[in-house]
């Protein structure tokens, strides 16, 4: 199968929102499978979870963005048969956030379901960036209102601040994209940096004028880095 052909297997952030595949006309030719994601429970859950995506398969392409970009760095450390590319953006392998992140994952747990308004509505103001344009923030804070709820916001959270999925990078055996917003304000600098060093031959690319909602943000050049990507690797 042609590389523009494989299916592209697209995972959901930390909302759980299934991807908007209407966003991305540039891969209206492609077979995208996305889904909700409930609360799993553990990230080998997740794994299980976005594997049963694949069946039926022979060949796939892994795309996840932000808490869906760690399932899917732990998804390509399994050596599953049928990958043959791994994309992340804002992803990581061991979180690295602020402690005032940390905190908010802790107050959410004391606020509840009753006040899982209030996390959501601070927790996506740490995700924002002097490059999105405006409604953003409000648009993903709807989805997370729509898609997620407090016992699965805080079960999330907790799985991030826990995951460290370093000592496996060097199973990831496929190519790999890491897709770098030049203005994270939620996943540090040094993220990106151990992915690509810790990853064989991985390529990392930072999009000019974007920050961690870039996949909401900017679609057009998303899904232009990928497939530039990908077309340089028609094998």
């Amino acid at each position: 199968m042609a590389i523009s052909e494989i299916p592209l297997i697209l995972v959901p952030c930390f909302s759980g929102a299934p991807w908007d595949t209407d966003a991305f006309p540039a891969w209206k030719d492609r077979t995208m499978i996305t889904g909700q994601l409930p609360d799993a429970g553990s990230m080998d859950n997740y794994v299980d979870l976005v594997l049963s995506w694949t069946r039926g398969l022979d060949e796939y392409i892994m795309v996840g963005d932000s808490f869906g970009a760690g399932v899917s760095l732990a998804f390509a450390e399994r050596q599953p048969r049928g990958l043959r590319a791994l994309v992340m953006s804002g992803g990581f392998a061991k979180a690295d956030v602020s402690l005032i992140t940390r905190f908010r994952v802790i107050a959410g747990k004391i606020l509840g379901q009753a006040g899982y308004p209030i996390s959501v509505y601070f927790h996506v103001q740490s995700l924002g960036s002097k490059f999105d344009p405006s409604g953003t923030q409000e648009e993903l804070r709807q989805l997370f209102l729509q898609h997620s709820d407090a016992k699965t916001f805080i079960h999330r959270g907790e799985m991030i601040l826990a995951a460290d999925l370093r000592p496996d990078l060097g199973k990831v055996q496929v190519p790999t994209l890491i897709l770098t917003p030049e203005d994270d304000r939620l996943i540090g600098p040094r993220s990106a940096r151990e992915l690509v060093d810790g990853i064989p031959g991985a390529e990392e690319r930072v999009l000019p004028h974007t920050g961690h909602l870039l996949r909401f943000t900017n679609e057009p050049e998303y899904a232009a880095a990928v497939n530039d990507f990908l077309a340089q690797r028609p094998g």
